[in-house]
C-alpha cells in the first residue's frame, strides 16, 4: 500500500532563499570568494611546486641568510591577512547592507549571527 505524496508549503526560509534579493547577495559573495580562493590556491601551489622542482631558485640568498623560499613563505602569511582584510571591507560595503535588508524585510525569521550572540 502506497502512501500519498506529501505536499508541503515552502517554509519562510525557503521563500527567502528563492527571492531575487537573496540570489543577488549569493551571486555577489561568490563573485568575490571564488576568484580570490582560486587565486590564492594557485599562489600556494606555485610556492609548493617551486619548492619541489626549483630548489636552486628557492635556495638563492636574498639578504644574509634570508633566501627566496623564506620570503615567499612569509608572503603566504601576508597574503592571507590581506585577503581577510579585503574580504571584511568587501562584506561591509557589499554584502552586509543586502543581508540587513533581507533580514528587515523578513522580520524575525532570520537573525544575524552577531545579533543572536548578544
Amino acid at each position: 500500500m502506497e502512501s500519498p505524496p506529501i505536499t508541503t508549503a515552502p517554509t519562510e526560509v525557503q521563500l527567502i532563499e528563492e527571492s531575487q534579493e537573496f540570489r543577488a547577495l549569493r551571486r555577489s559573495f561568490r563573485s568575490f570568494a571564488f576568484p580570490v580562493t582560486i587565486g590564492f590556491v594557485l599562489w600556494y601551489l606555485l610556492y609548493v611546486l617551486l619548492s619541489s622542482y626549483a630548489p636552486g631558485l628557492m635556495g638563492a640568498k636574498v639578504v644574509g641568510h634570508v633566501n627566496v623560499a623564506l620570503v615567499l613563505g612569509l608572503l603566504q602569511f601576508a597574503t592571507t591577512f590581506v585577503i581577510a582584510a579585503w574580504y571584511a571591507r568587501y562584506a561591509d560595503r557589499r554584502l552586509d547592507p543586502s543581508a540587513a535588508s533581507i533580514r528587515e524585510a523578513n522580520g524575525a525569521v532570520v537573525h544575524a549571527p552577531r545579533e543572536a550572540a548578544e
